[in-house]
């Protein structure tokens, strides 16, 4: 199991170390446009082998893609980040031309390759490279929700005083502060409905928290977050490589499912061995289903911004 991370930033170099740590891939090439950059960071992350108990092996790149050739997974983290103030929808003019490039270079090299997108506005760039290459589209898959589902249940945890394992829960629609959808009405703790244990205010202000996540830790931090959205990534590489055929929301092509059609939005999907293996159908309440209608109508919006 062959696994390429292109952008070697905080981002890019988190998800890799999640991956190494894990143990279940035999390599993970790391490239970089920055010179030395990638293979800095794969020196300092071999280094930790002894120490964390794994056997991947990490190499770094400087723009070389010949050197992710037959890989079996691929993350697109480059272009730039968000910086404070800054919408993820404002990189599109940026990042659209990185995502475009590298999508096309890593299929040269691996043509039956899984990209898995993580690069802003994400959905977007998502969209971009179904309609930039001739992958199949269980094999183009979009890193948003099962970031924003994390940080969901982090903030009903808080909420709860409850603890992480005890609390499951939902995000779909677009992966922008505006266009999640936390779905307040299907989170449980422990089977048992959160409803049933936070009043309808206090559910609305964690799906208001959930929503500016990233924002808030942008404003904290003064660049975009890394921890979780490289352990967001990791996760959905092992279900992939480990053929574990677990439920992830992510950014897929939609053609009718969810009643809409040329998009790529957040929706639950099957993870496993050919990547996306189903479109999961769950029912929403018509507030939810208003609520995805339009964070839709914003994805499409930005998506008129591409030059394809």
């Amino acid at each position: 199991m062959k696994v390429t991370v292109v952008g070697a930033g905080a981002v890019g170099a988190s998800c890799a170390e999640y991956i190494a740590i894990k143990d279940f891939a035999s390599e993970v090439v790391i490239l970089d446009i920055k010179e030395g950059f990638a293979e800095g960071k794969a020196m300092d992350l071999m280094q930790t082998a002894s120490l964390n108990g794994f056997d991947t092996k990490i190499t770094g790149s400087t723009n070389d893609y010949s050197k992710t050739a037959n890989s079996d997974i691929a993350v697109i983290t480059s272009g730039i980040p968000r910086k404070p103030g800054m919408t993820r929808e404002e990189l599109i003019g940026i990042n659209a031309g990185i995502v475009k490039s590298v999508a096309s270079s890593l299929i040269q090299y691996s043509p039956n390759v899984i990209l898995i997108v993580v690069s802003n506005p994400m959905d977007t760039m998502t969209y971009l490279v179904h309609k930039t290459t001739d992958l199949p589209k269980n094999k183009i898959i979009g890193m948003g929700g099962a970031l924003d589902s994390a940080r969901f249940k982090y903030r009903l945890a808080e909420a709860l005083d409850a603890p992480i394992s005890d609390v499951d829960g939902m995000v779909i629609g677009g992966h922008s502060d505006t266009g999640m959808v936390p779905l307040t009405s299907h989170a449980t703790r422990n089977s048992v409905r959160v409803s049933e244990f936070l009043s309808e205010d206090r559910l609305q202000q964690v799906a208001e928290d959930t929503k500016v996540g990233g924002a808030t830790l942008t404003k904290l931090l003064g660049t975009s977050a890394w921890y979780a959205p490289g352990a967001a990534v990791s996760a959905l590489v092992q279900a992939i490589a480990c053929d574990q055929k677990k439920m992830f929301p992510c950014s897929v092509l939609l053609e009718g499912e969810y009643d809409l059609n040329d998009i790529c939005i957040g929706v639950p999907v099957i993870l496993g061995k050919n990547g996306i293996e189903q479109i999961v159908d769950i029912p929403l309440s018509d507030a939810e289903k208003a609520k995805m209608k339009e964070s839709a109508e914003g994805v499409s919006k930005t998506n008129g911004l591409l030059e394809l």
